[in-house]
């Protein structure tokens, strides 16, 4: 299909990407109508005395969008050979904007850019999508397409994107069974719908207990018995680029989702007014992003600790994330590793924000995890319950601890370039945080065996070269460090087991975090000059 696209489009991936993506949203709509129509025709048959006239509105109630006879997916395939098809589909979508208002502007219209041919075999292609299969089934299909555009467009498709795996381990480890969601950087809308699927998997589960009680600084983690996602989540998310905004509301459309996606910059923009507003935030902010014009951010109230003195957004974006939870709010999200030794005015913000407690859990992942950025990066997670939590009887998390994970040794190799987590992979590491605060293992994915090895009777224990507990005091030795590579040590290696390319990425991040600090020094002395030039 790529191939076909690249040969035979006269288009550039990041121009044919959004309009393959509609007509994998066109089919899915048209799917869920069809159902939707069956069943009102059986409906009208039981009722033969029935003589109101199915319309819009009883569609709309079934959370099914309306579709005019000419945005029918059959319609467009029975076009006659020479028809204008890339014209036909342009008016498919305005009508169904038309009739479905929070789609206005957002599908895309420029299927005359297309050969005709290629249009045909297109069509053709996603008519082979079965009909009555689930709705996730397209979503599957559509996060497939959007990867892979993301992968071919490398660093600029990238922006737009979080691979699936690193998504997943951040909802597994923010567990959002309900409550509102947020994403100031949302991107094509992948933590969304993660979210939804986390909250359809666990439906009807037995809870895992939460370490303290409801009221008291804890959270029910629970979802109710065949509940939907849209019953249980509502998510609100905020992005620059008009493009992607159009994507993120495509995305969530065609998972059935329903959400408040704007456009605008959250540097200068709180659209949401999200100060203490969410039980959720995640997110994968761009990095180390300069020239922010922090003047006009002097007085806002999302950055409670103050704003750096670098030319550096990271922690900025930080103290967003963190002011945007309510008193029980959890958060996680993607940063670069040199944030978490920051020096200078960083230091100072990273040192208020830890003496919070709300610093819960800090997972360190390997290079070549992300399109846009080949080192590696850090996850950050936040939970503002936590700093209500003097001691319990199990697990060992209070607010005077912070759990680093060293997964950088822990992968799965797609090609040269890239590497993901195996669903394996992701429920190992979501259940060592599990542990850590006390609750149950989850198994479902068939990592039992690899962490009752690490932790035997599953209970928590630090573990040389991936895991360890670490108190704040300890934090504070280490320069109030929140890099996990500071404290899990190294595991045990034979000792002829010597891994270059694990070796090399080590320096590799030590040198990424020298060349920070050589900013923050270059910095503070043109400060330090310009004050003495002045006295």
């Amino acid at each position: 299909m790529a191939d076909e696209l690249r040969a035979n489009s006269k288009l550039k991936s990041s121009e044919y990407s959004t309009p393959v993506l509609g007509l994998i949203f066109l089919r899915y709509a048209d799917s869920k109508f069809a159902v939707a129509e069956k069943k009102f025709a059986a409906g009208t048959a039981a009722a033969t005395s029935r003589r109101r006239t199915i319309g819009k509105t009883d569609y709309q109630a079934l959370g099914v969008m309306y579709l005019p006879e000419k945005a029918r997916y059959g319609y467009l395939l029975s076009r006659p050979e020479g028809a204008d098809i890339g014209r036909a589909i342009n008016e498919a979508m305005k009508a169904i904007e038309e009739e479905n208002e929070d789609l206005k502007g957002v599908l895309p219209k420029t299927y005359t850019a297309f050969e005709n041919s290629l249009l045909v075999t297109l069509l053709k292609t996603f008519a082979s999508i079965p009909m009555d299969i689930e709705g996730d089934v397209f979503g599957r299909v559509y996060e497939y397409f959007i990867g892979e555009f993301a992968r071919a467009e490398g660093q600029k498709g990238g922006e737009d994107y979080t691979p699936t795996a690193v998504v997943k381990l951040i909802v597994e480890i923010i567990e959002p069974y309900h409550g509102r969601i947020f994403d100031p950087a949302s991107g094509a809308g992948g933590m969304f719908v993660q979210s939804a699927k986390f909250v359809r998997i666990h439906a009807g589960q037995t809870p895992s207990p939460s370490p303290l009680p409801v009221g008291e600084g804890g959270a029910e983690r629970r979802v109710r018995v065949n509940a939907e996602p849209i019953t249980e989540i509502s998510v609100y998310g905020q992005e620059r680029v008009t493009e992607t905004v159009r994507l993120a509301k495509m995305n969530l459309a065609v998972h059935g989702l329903a959400g408040e996606i704007r456009e605008g910059n959250t540097y200068y923009e709180d659209i949401h007014n999200s100060v203490g507003r969410f039980d959720f935030t995640m997110s994968n902010p761009p990095f180390n992003v300069d020239r922010i014009d922090k003047d006009r951010l002097a007085k806002d109230p999302r950055f409670p600790f103050g704003l750096p003195r670098t030319d550096n957004g990271n922690y900025i974006w930080i103290q967003m994330f963190y002011s945007s939870l309510n008193p029980t709010g959890r958060a996680g999200f993607v940063m670069a590793n040199s944030a978490s030794d920051a020096r200078g005015s960083e230091l100072e913000i990273r040192k208020k924000l830890i003496e919070t407690g709300a610093v819960d859990v800090m997972v360190a992942v390997g290079s070549n995890m992300f399109y846009n950025v080949t080192l590696p990066a850090t996850l950050w997670f936040f939970d503002r319950a936590k700093a209500g939590i003097r001691s319990q009887k199990s697990g060992v998390r209070s607010q005077d601890t912070v759990l680093f994970l060293d997964a950088r040794h822990i992968y799965r190799q797609i090609d040269r370039a890239h590497r993901d987590f195996t669903p394996e992979q992701i429920e190992y590491l979501a259940n060592i945080v599990r542990l850590y605060r006390g609750e149950a293992a989850e198994f479902t994915n068939g990592g039992e065996k690899l962490l009752k090895e690490k932790f035997p009777g599953c209970k928590y224990r630090d573990v040389a070269g991936l895991c360890k507990v670490a108190t704040l005091k300890e934090i504070e030795a280490q320069g109030w460090s929140l890099n996990p590579g500071r404290y899990v040590g190294v595991g045990e290696r034979p000792p002829d087991d010597f891994d270059f390319a694990e070796k090399l990425e080590e320096l590799n991040e030590e040198l990424e975090t020298l060349n920070a600090e050589a900013r923050e020094l270059e910095d503070r002395i043109a400060e330090n000059v310009t004050k003495l030039l002045e006295s």
